[in-house]
């Protein structure tokens, strides 16, 4: 998982530095004010803005996804351990319900 998040960080820093460079290209272009190189760079940094924007949506959506799927997991640890540690789990649940009466109780 760490070596997919470092390809995908790199893949992202890469996309960031094509459109920064289009940008650029573009903004010393409109000094030139040749219309028609004008056009082309607007076109490829739209296109670039578009693959940016796609790959930043499809990993926030795989990054929700692997956090739900964790989340997920953890909550089924803890019903587990719930049913199999009753008695404990109740313990559990009375002594951090005196702490927070302790502390509510000192305001």
């Amino acid at each position: 998982m760490a070596n997919r998040n470092q390809v995908t960080n790199a893949q992202l820093k890469e996309d960031l530095q094509h459109l920064t460079q289009t940008i650029e290209e573009m903004v010393s272009a409109t000094a030139d004010d040749s219309r028609g190189n004008i056009k082309e760079l607007r076109e490829r940094a739209e296109k670039r803005l578009k693959e940016t924007r796609d790959r930043l949506e499809a990993r926030g959506e795989r990054l929700y996804g692997d956090a739900r799927e964790t989340i997920d997991h953890q909550v089924d640890a803890c019903d587990r351990y719930v049913r199999d540690n009753p008695w404990t789990s109740i313990g559990i649940g009375a002594g951090v319900g005196v702490v927070i009466g302790m502390l509510i109780g000192r305001r």
